[in-house]
């Protein structure tokens, strides 16, 4: 009874493995995982880690370069191969990267990189422009706010001062007002005391003889 369970553990096992067997025998890489993905392979053995590999060297002698915003083109050579390498990056990575040994077609390609790096800064340098324009306004507006602010504020002091002013002049002319009339009213009182001290003092000497001529 072992012995059968065994054999027919073995027949399953067999029946298992039969189809991964045959497909390693036939080249079939989905029988195992792969140990790097397509991209990263492609990564790895594209233009651009090959072209990035020689800069890092000290292999590449770069001819031309255009800069539009962040974005640029270049236009290198690979002496020790005879080889141009035509490069489009953004913030100093390259994205795109065309090799040949033909000088005229690395040329034509380069001038090509060149006018895309144009029309790919548009947006960007309109963007820079407003911003500064911006700033450059809300800088004014702040100045004028402050201006602004700085005058009402004398503008204010003088409104109040000149109603203290007023206040005063008021106040000036009330007092001079009641003065005169103080004034009036003692002069007329002197007056009055004047003709009663005569009035008095011809009473007094009334019976007096008058002075000899």
């Amino acid at each position: 009874m072992k012995r059968r369970a065994i054999a027919e553990i073995a027949l399953i096992a067999a029946a298992l493995l039969a189809p991964l067997v045959q497909a390693e025998a036939a080249g079939d890489t989905r029988a195992a995982p792969p140990s790097v993905r397509p991209d990263d392979s492609a990564a790895a053995n594209g233009d651009v880690a090959e072209f990035e590999a020689l800069i890092a060297a000290g292999k590449i002698t770069d001819m031309r370069k255009t800069l539009n915003g962040s974005y640029g083109a270049m236009l290198s050579y690979y002496p020790e191969m005879m080889i141009y390498y035509v490069a489009l990056f953004q913030q100093n990575k390259f994205w795109r990267v065309f090799k040949t040994q033909n000088d005229v077609r690395a040329e034509a390609v380069y001038a090509d990189f060149s006018k895309s790096t144009v029309t790919l800064a548009d947006a960007e340098i309109r963007r820079i422009k407003l911003e500064a324009e911006t700033a450059f306004a809300d800088r004014q507006i702040a100045a004028q706010q402050e201006r602004a602010n700085r005058l009402q504020a004398d503008l204010d002091v003088a409104r109040s001062q000149q109603g203290q002013v007023a206040a005063y002049q008021q106040e000036q002319q009330n007092a001079i007002r009641e003065l005169r009339t103080g004034q009036a009213a003692a002069q007329a009182q002197l007056r009055a005391l004047q003709l009663r001290v005569q009035e008095l003092q011809k009473q007094a000497d009334g019976d007096l003889p008058s002075p000899a001529k």
